[in-house]
C-alpha cells in the first residue's frame, strides 16, 4: 500500500481509531515479546488447568531451554519441530527456540504415522519437542525418519501437585501411554529445563527475510509443503491484531482453545496476546464442555474460535451453568460463521463474535469484520491495516475484475510469506510481484467488504483442520481392494465439514465401509479419514479423466451407486 498514494476505499469503514496502515518494526518476534516480559514481569503469562506461570518465569524457562539447546549443539537458523498441544511446553519450548535463533517447525500432534514421517522427512529437522502421550506416535515412524533429538514432557508435570496422581489414570482410560520414554536420543524435559548457563539471544539480524516458522499446509497440490514465515511476517500480524482490536495492552485475558501448531492459534492465541501482555488459558483440546468451565473460572475476555466451537456452546446442555458474560471480543475463522451462530452466541455472553479470513500463507488474518462497526452478512470483512486486495479474472490471473464480479481473492501485506520451503515452482504459482493467490473465489462490493463464494481448491475444513482430498485418496488406493476412490467435504452439524469417500472396488472384492474407514485411521490422522463411504460401479470424469468432485457433491440416484 503505497504512503504517498490514496487510501483505499475500504479504509473509510474502518471504525475510529483504527489506522489505514501500521508501522512494523524491524524486531524479532522475541524480542518484542521479551518487551513485554521486562513491562509486566508479575503478571500472570500462561494458565494451565490452575497451574499458573507469571511473565518473568516464563520467560526464565524460556531461557534455560534455549541454554539446553545451546549447549547440545544447536545454531542459528537449526530446524526445531514441536509436535505438542495445547500445553505449557508448548510457548516454552517456541520462544526457547526463538530466542535462540532457530526456526520453529509446526507438527499437528493428531498427525501419526504417513502424515508424521513425510512432514519430519521434509522439514529434517534437529530436534523434537512432544509429551509422553504422543511420542509413541513418533516411535513407530522412527525407522522411516530419524531426529537426533528428542525431549519428551509428561503432561503430569504441568497440572498442580494434587491433580497429578489423576492425570495418569484419564489419559491411560482414553488410550494413551504415560510412560516415560527410555530410548537414548530421547531427553527428559526436567533434564532440558536444568541449564541455567548463557545462550546467545539472537537479535538484529534480517527479520524480513529469515524464517521464524515452517507452517505446513497443502496448498495447491494437495501434499503437505510449508509456508515460510518470517518474524517481520509473525510480527506484523500480530500488530494488525492489535490495531483491530484496540483492547488496552497489559490488560484482558484470552482463551486459548484453537490449537497453537494451526497458524490461526499460534497468531491470534499466543503471539498477539503475548506481545500485548494478555493472560493466556491453555486447553488442552477442544472442549465444549471444558470450555464452558474454563470461561466460567478465568472471565477471558477474548477467545477466537471456529463456528462449530461457538455452535456447540450455544447448544451446550448445561450451558445455564456457566457464567460466560466476561467474553467482549470473538473472532471466528476457518469456516464462513453462520448468522444465527453469531447473533445467539452474543446474546448469551454480551460481546462481539465477528467473521475473519486467513490463509496459513498470510500468518493468517488478511480481513475482519469491524469489532464495532458494521458487520455485512456473509462477508469476510475488510482488509487488515497496511493489506492490499484485488480480485482477479480465473483464465490468467492477471486482469483485475470490477467491483461485483467474481474471481480469485489476491492479498498483498507485510504478512505474506516468504515462500514454500524448497519449492520454487510451488512458490511462484501463488506469488506474484508480492500478491499472494489464494485460491479462492470472492467478489467485493462497492465499500470493499469481501464475500468468499467458493473455493478454488476442493479443500475440506473440519471443524477448523484443512484436508486435502488427495491425501485421503491416496491412502485408499493402497488398499488392495480398491480400484478407483475420490473423497469430498460433506457439510456436518458439529464439525462443519466431514470427509466422504467414493470408492470402485476391484473385482472380486468385498472390502466393506468399515474396513476402509479403519484403514485410513491407522495411517493418517482421525479426522482425515473418511466418516462414510459410498461404493460405485464407477466415478464421474472429465474428457481428460480428472474425477468431478462436483458431481460428486450433487445428489444422485444413478444406477452406479451401490451400498456394500
Amino acid at each position: 500500500m503505497g504512503a504517498a498514494g490514496p487510501l483505499p476505499t475500504w479504509t473509510r469503514h474502518y471504525e475510529d481509531g483504527v489506522p489505514a496502515t501500521v508501522d512494523i518494526p524491524d524486531r524479532r518476534l522475541s524480542e518484542l515479546v521479551g518487551e513485554s516480559v521486562a513491562r509486566w514481569p508479575a503478571r500472570e503469562a500462561l494458565i494451565f488447568s490452575g497451574a499458573r506461570w507469571s511473565y518473568a518465569a516464563f520467560w526464565k524457562l524460556a531461557g534455560r531451554f534455549a541454554a539446553h539447546l545451546h549447549e547440545r549443539g544447536f545454531r542459528r537458523g537449526d530446524r526445531l519441530a514441536l509436535f505438542l498441544p495445547n500445553c505449557p511446553a508448548y510457548p516454552i519450548a517456541y520462544y526457547g527456540a526463538l530466542r535462540l535463533g532457530l526456526t520453529v517447525v509446526q507438527v499437528s500432534p493428531l498427525y501419526l504415522g504417513q502424515d508424521l514421517s513425510r512432514l519430519l522427512k521434509d522439514a529434517e529437522p534437529k530436534g523434537l519437542v512432544t509429551l509422553d502421550i504422543h511420542y509413541p506416535n513418533y516411535a513407530k515412524i522412527r525407522d522411516e525418519v530419524t531426529v537426533p533429538s528428542v525431549f519428551v514432557a509428561r503432561l503430569r508435570e504441568f497440572y498442580p501437585a494434587l491433580q497429578r496422581p489423576f492425570v495418569n489414570l484419564v489419559a491411560r482410560r482414553k488410550g494413551f501411554s504415560t510412560s516415560a520414554p527410555t530410548d537414548p536420543e530421547v531427553t527428559r524435559w526436567r533434564t532440558a529445563l536444568a541449564s541455567d548457563g548463557p545462550f546467545p539471544e539472537a537479535t538484529g539480524g534480517d527479520v524480513a527475510s529469515e524464517v521464524a516458522v515452517l507452517q505446513y499446509t497443502g496448498g495447491t497440490t494437495g501434499r503437505p509443503k510449508a509456508a515460510m514465515l518470517s518474524h517481520r511476517n509473525l510480527v506484523a500480524n500480530a500488530i494488525q491484531c492489535r490495531a483491530w482490536f484496540r483492547v488496552p495492552s497489559g490488560s484482558g485475558t484470552v482463551l486459548a482453545s484453537i490449537p497453537f501448531f494451526h497458524v490461526y492459534g499460534m497468531t491470534v492465541a499466543l503471539n498477539y496476546p503475548l506481545l500485548e501482555g494478555r493472560t493466556v488459558v491453555l486447553e488442552l483440546r477442544p472442549d465444549p464442555s471444558e470450555i464452558l468451565k474454563l470461561i466460567h473460572r478465568h472471565k477471558p475476555t477474548e477467545f477466537p474460535g471456529v463456528p462449530s466451537l461457538y455452535q456447540a456452546i450455544n447448544h451446550h446442555p448445561r450451558l445455564q451453568h456457566y457464567d460466560i458474560r466476561s467474553i467482549r471480543v470473538c473472532l471466528s475463522g476457518s469456516a464462513a460463521l453462520p448468522v444465527e451462530v453469531a447473533k445467539r452466541f452474543e446474546e448469551l455472553t454480551g460481546g462481539r463474535l465477528i467473521e475473519g479470513y486467513g490463509l496459513t500463507e498470510t500468518s493468517p488474518v488478511t480481513h475482519a469484520n469491524p469489532i464495532r462497526g458494521e458487520r455485512r452478512i456473509g462477508s469476510i470483512g475488510l482488509p487488515f491495516p497496511s493489506t492490499e486486495q484485488r480480485i482477479v479474472d480465473l483464465e490468467t490471473g492477471e486482469r483485475t475484475l470490477p467491483v461485483g464480479d467474481a474471481g480469485e481473492l489476491c492479498v498483498r501485506g507485510p504478512q505474506v510469506m516468504l515462500g514454500y520451503y524448497r519449492q520454487p515452482q510451488e512458490t511462484a504459482l501463488v506469488l506474484h510481484d508480492g500478491w499472494l493467490r489464494t485460491g479462492d473465489i470472492a467478489r467485493l462490493d462497492e465499500d470493499g467488504y469481501a464475500y468468499i463464494i467458493d473455493r478454488k481448491k476442493d479443500m475440506v475444513d473440519v471443524g477448523g483442520l484443512k484436508v486435502y482430498p488427495r491425501e485421503v485418496e491416496e491412502v485408499l488406493y493402497q488398499h488392495p481392494g480398491v480400484a478407483e476412490a475420490a473423497a469430498i467435504g460433506v457439510p456436518d452439524p458439529e464439525h462443519g465439514e466431514v470427509v466422504k469417500a467414493f470408492v470402485v472396488r476391484k473385482p472380486g472384492a468385498t472390502a466393506t465401509e468399515a474396513e476402509l474407514i479403519a484403514f485410513v485411521r491407522a495411517r493418517i490422522a482421525h479426522y482425515k479419514a473418511p466418516r462414510t463411504i459410498e461404493f460405485r460401479t464407477e466415478l464421474p470424469r472429465s474428457g481428460v479423466q480428472k474425477v468431478l468432485r462436483r458431481v460428486l457433491r450433487e445428489p444422485t440416484t444413478s444406477s452406479t451407486t451401490s451400498r456394500g
